[in-house]
């Protein structure tokens, strides 16, 4: 009997602050497997090279955080739907030289507002913030939990323009009389009143405010951003100065990984335990 572990990394830059290690690990322990997993901090011209000496050298699979989920989709030989809508992979297997990518970022984010957190998005008016990898993964996902409005704001609008004509079809295949409104705006000039606001910017990981226009999110919403720990107590502060509640990308991260871990393993791990003490460990951490 071979003593051999299946081996995961999640690269990055930066890749330091990452959870997923104690997360999957976790993962494993639930469901009595055992797999090894650790960071893999990348150069910003490396990424390619990284992930293919670490499949070469007997890795199963990886997580792909930022800049390089678009790179990550160029690499795969095979995508699931999901991935292919977003353009961007989070998350590939190594089957050989068969490599399947997919992106489980948009439905970890889902099940955590829907299930976690308790707010159905049906006929809610949602603003996502950002156009880069985080929020084509989101995207596909947040559709089809059938809001009434969808707009997707970013600094360069053409950005936002070209992630919103892609997802075009996803509405165009809706009930006619239920069709998301979905459109792209420039971020100083969102919209207001919204219901859900999603950070999907790198803003909170570079310690840079995000400057928004007064109104844009209601008293008594919610505001999500998809940093966790102490990344995102800017923008949790920012929700809470507008009477809305605001959390932070936790419980994105473990579902995201749930599904990860399914993708690679066959099986899917409960979250909730996991979830649980992972809060525990961001919040008690000591900051750097």
């Amino acid at each position: 009997m071979s003593d051999a572990v299946d081996r995961y990394v999640v690269l990055g830059n930066p890749v330091e602050h990452s959870q997923s290690p104690f997360m999957q690990q976790a993962f494993a322990a639930q469901l009595g497997e055992r797999i090894e997993y650790g960071r893999l901090l990348c150069a910003l011209d490396g990424f390619a090279d990284a992930v293919r000496a670490f499949a070469a050298g007997g890795g199963r699979g990886c997580n792909v955080t930022m800049p390089f989920k678009f790179e990550a989709c160029t690499l795969a030989t095979r995508h699931s739907p999901r991935a292919r809508l977003a353009g961007a992979c989070n998350t590939l297997r190594f089957d050989g030289a068969d490599w399947l990518g997919d992106n489980t970022d948009g439905i970890g984010l889902v099940v955590d507002i829907e299930r976690n957190a308790g707010v159905p998005l049906a006929g809610r008016r949602v603003l996502m913030v950002g156009a880069g990898g985080a929020a084509a993964g989101a995207l596909g996902p947040l559709l089809g939990a059938g809001p009434a409005e969808m707009v997707v704001a970013n600094r360069s609008v053409g950005r936002a323009v070209e992630l919103v004509e892609r997802h075009r079809p996803v509405v165009d295949a809706q009930p006619a009389g239920s069709r998301t409104r979905l459109a792209a705006a420039p971020l100083d000039d969102c919209g207001s009143g919204f219901d859900l606001v999603v950070n999907a910017s790198a803003s909170s990981l570079k310690g840079a405010s995000l400057a928004l226009p007064e109104g844009v999110l209601r008293a008594g919403g919610l505001a999500v951003d998809m940093a966790y720990g102490p990344a995102a107590h800017g923008f949790l502060r920012w929700a809470e100065a507008q009477g809305a509640t605001g959390r932070d990308g936790l419980g994105m991260l473990v579902e995201q990984g749930a599904e990860a871990y399914a993708m690679w393993r066959g099986r899917r791990p409960a979250t909730a335990a996991v979830l649980a003490a992972l809060r525990e460990r961001v919040d008690t951490a000591p900051a750097r």
